[in-house]
């Protein structure tokens, strides 16, 4: 359908001009903010909380204090002006007042800042629909997200909305939401919300309200900024796009921004589009002025996201109440997580160089969390590990300390050739030794550090089953890691330019390793020779294992009566089988015989019961 035909407006005019009317241009400023991601508290360049030093320095941005005191003066400084105030979606999860208050802080302060109107984004569903109902029945405006189809047996009934009209200078003003495609991947919507095609909704939504008059028409959407740009500003009679997800920061004077603001589109109903977003957790808020003819056709669209730093002034009133809602929040860094029997190795000097007790557990615990989703390898930097942690009870707090950035579990997918460029990469910085060390799960590589940089890769396999096959240079593989290195954080520009179908926003690392110490307690430290370093000049490992290999240990005996074997490095309960029976398959009968012992976290120095064949 075209809407707006070229010689219809000219004749429109011409018949306007003769009869002596005047048409008058609307002036609409929209404030915007998306991917708030529970950010209650100062962030400092690193997206974690602001520490008190930081605040002294002036080195903080954001949080719900200093971004209501922007809006307010925004609004004042737009005194008899048409404003609205926007929110596209995903103020949930990030921070330990989500963790605490399962968004209803982030409701209180949203409300606060009187938005007008708000859709959902895919981590509103991560406590299920039950914890998006509670903040539904907190906040003071409405939410539209047109792809969010409740069954009759949903918590939420008819509290989210297809779409609203609002009226700004005697204008009416239709808001149509949309949330990205993939939400019951990425979340936890449950059995009773159906997730809908976004383009299809949103342009049932649009129709609708077209039938009703509205020709001013805002998507409001959590799809992600390349989706905005590919198709939802393409979607007939939508007039303007303010978006989420990616947390794309556009602009026009920074040279970091993944495109202008506005982006402008062409919609094929012969307009252009514009399409904003304002990164995310609080840093910026978005300020678009749109100017529309007496058509509802935009005639002209311009702006810059305002930069939330030192220079906004918190407001009082809103600090205060945050310290108070902190407080539990300091009890929460005191909570019991789990225990682990021996002392968690997480020190910079061994994490940066070689396998190391955090390194094999976080990437462990991460693999873990994304195993339903088809995810077979894990990669994480060892500079990221800050903190070893002590014998006995494990905190909260521990757990942020060992993971303080507030990064989150990103998933992608890369060819083979890519992961072992990805493995120089990391280790390229051997001799500092870098940050960029890759720890390592689902996988096994060896390396020579004293080859030249980009040549230190020895041997690459991966998990297939119990065992591990040679990496394949031309397969797919899908992988969990960090968001910060999936950005291209610490050389990994691998990961940002050629891992396809990224996602960046799962859950923190920290509450990750918090809830896998909490499934396996009491937790034992381990390394299990997943990484290697060989001997320049013999070819062999530098640690050489304790006891007899697999291997060497089943050459040495034989499988017709029940045997004896001490773990050594790299044993799995497969290579077992294998090397005792001849047949990896038959590792369940070693498993049954020793207390079913998880297969790759076998403990060096164990000693295992062989049964008989």
């Amino acid at each position: 359908m075209i809407r707006h035909i070229r010689t219809g407006l000219m004749t429109a005019s011409i018949l306007a001009l003769s009869s002596g009317a005047a048409f008058a241009d609307y002036e609409l400023n929209i404030l915007h903010i998306n991917d708030l991601h529970s950010r209650i508290e100062s962030i400092n360049k690193f997206d974690s909380t602001c520490s008190a030093e930081e605040e002294g320095k002036n080195e903080c941005f954001g949080g719900v204090a200093r971004l209501k005191s922007l809006i307010d003066q925004k609004r004042q400084d737009l005194s008899g002006k048409n404003v609205l105030l926007l929110n596209a979606g995903d103020n949930f999860q990030g921070s330990l007042f989500f963790t605490t208050y399962k968004g209803l802080a982030e409701a209180e302060f949203l409300n606060l800042m009187k938005f007008d109107a708000m859709t959902v984004g895919n981590h509103e569903f991560d406590e299920s629909e039950d914890g998006l109902v509670g903040f539904l029945d907190k906040i003071e405006f409405p939410v539209v997200t047109a792809n969010v189809l409740p069954s009759h047996k949903s918590k939420i009934g008819d509290r989210i909305k297809p779409s609203i009209v609002l009226e700004a200078g005697g204008q009416k003003i239709g808001i149509v939401g949309a949330v990205a495609n993939d939400t019951p991947e990425l979340s936890s919507p449950g059995p009773d919300i159906l997730i809908g095609d976004d383009v299809a909704t949103t342009t049932a939504a649009v129709e609708e309200l077209k039938k009703q008059g509205v020709d001013k028409i805002i998507a409001l959407t959590h799809v992600g900024y390349p989706r905005d740009l590919a198709a939802i500003a393409k979607i007939p009679d939508v007039d303007v796009v303010v978006g989420g997800h990616s947390h794309s920061l556009l602009s026009n004077t920074d040279a970091k921004a993944e495109g202008p603001y506005p982006t402008m589109v062409d919609n094929p109903g012969g307009y252009k589009v514009p399409v904003v977003q304002a990164a995310s957790y609080s840093k910026y808020l978005g300020d678009l002025v749109v100017t529309f003819d007496d058509n509802g056709v935009v005639k002209a669209a311009k702006g810059d996201p305002i930069l939330v730093d030192s220079s906004v002034k918190p407001d009082q009133s809103v600090l205060t109440r945050v310290a108070e809602l902190a407080k539990p929040i300091e009890e929460l860094r005191s909570k019991i997580i789990g225990k682990t029997e021996a002392p968690i190795d997480g020190s910079r000097d061994n994490c940066r160089a070689r396998e190391c007790e955090m390194g094999s557990l976080v990437a462990d615990a991460m693999l873990d969390r994304v195993k339903g989703q088809g995810v077979t390898i894990a990669i994480t930097n060892g500079g990221g590990l800050r903190a070893s942690i002590d014998a006995g009870d494990v905190s909260m707090g521990e757990a942020i300390t060992v993971l303080p950035f507030q990064n989150t579990v990103a998933t992608f997918q890369l060819k083979g050739d890519g992961i072992r460029a990805a493995l120089e990469n990391g280790l390229s910085k051997l001799e500092e030794p870098g940050g960029r060390f890759p720890q390592v799960a689902g996988m096994k590589y060896s390396f020579d550090k004293s080859k030249e940089v980009g040549s230190r890769v020895v041997s690459v396999e991966v998990k297939e089953g119990e065992g591990f096959v040679p990496l394949d240079p031309a397969k797919t593989y899908s992988i969990v890691t960090n968001n910060y290195m999936r950005n291209g954080g610490d050389g990994y520009a691998i990961f940002k330019d050629k891992g396809e179908n990224a996602y960046d926003y799962g859950p923190g690392l920290e509450t990750v390793l918090a809830d896998y110490l909490a499934a396996h307690q009491p937790f034992k430290p381990y390394t299990d020779g997943r990484i290697t370093e060989v001997a320049a000049a013999a070819g062999a490992t530098t640690a050489e294992p304790a006891t007899q290999p697999a291997a060497d240990a089943a050459a040495s005996t034989t499988a017709s009566g029940p045997q004896k074997h001490v773990i050594a490095k790299g044993d799995t309960l497969w290579d077992l089988a294998k090397a005792f029976y001849g047949d990896g398959a038959l590792w369940a009968k070693i498993s049954a015989a020793n207390g079913k012992p998880a297969p790759r976290h076998l403990h060096v120095g164990t000693e295992l019961e062989i049964p008989a064949k």
